[in-house]
């Protein structure tokens, strides 16, 4: 992965640095504070009687670490066997939990004058409120995820 600017380069001070990824054929992005590392796709151990979205739990160096399906979260369909996919290991209020993401993109910069609130939208299946916010890098969009949203319920229920 490389590290780039993107958006006004003058706007030093006023730019955040994120850590972007793909979920099918959309670009999505997290603030790079809240991730712990990324780590290849791992065997993980189902845990009974929890949401689909929820992949199961994998030991990361003696911490047993819930991992979510981002694709599951956000209504998509299952990911094929191919590919490059990744977890990314995320911290978020006192907790750590692994995001499946279908493949990294980048570590980069992005002014925060690309920041655009989320759409609006009359979605039905409440998918949309896992969006915190858009970044416009020209023709480039960079959805960033609400993690309290995607992490939602699935993590309470496992710890």
């Amino acid at each position: 992965m490389s590290v780039q600017v993107i958006g006004d380069e003058a706007e030093k001070i006023a730019r955040i640095q994120v850590v972007s990824f793909y979920v099918g054929n959309e670009e999505y992005a997290l603030e790079i504070h809240g991730v712990q590392e990324i780590i290849r796709l791992q065997d993980m151990t189902r845990v009974p009687k929890t949401p689909p979205s929820l992949s199961g739990v994998i030991n990361l160096r003696g911490q047993i670490v819930p991992v979510i399906d981002v694709r599951a979260r956000l209504g998509m369909s299952a990911r094929d066997s191919g590919g490059d996919p990744r977890i990314v290991v995320v911290t978020h209020s006192g907790k750590t939990v692994g995001l499946v993401v279908d493949r990294m993109s980048e570590v980069l910069w992005v002014a925060e004058s690309c920041l655009l609130p989320p759409p609006v939208t009359s979605s039905t299946h409440g998918h949309h409120e896992m969006i915190e916010q858009v970044a416009k890098l020209g023709e480039r969009l960079l959805i960033f995820l609400n993690l309290e949203k995607v992490l939602g319920a699935d993590v309470a229920r496992t710890s």
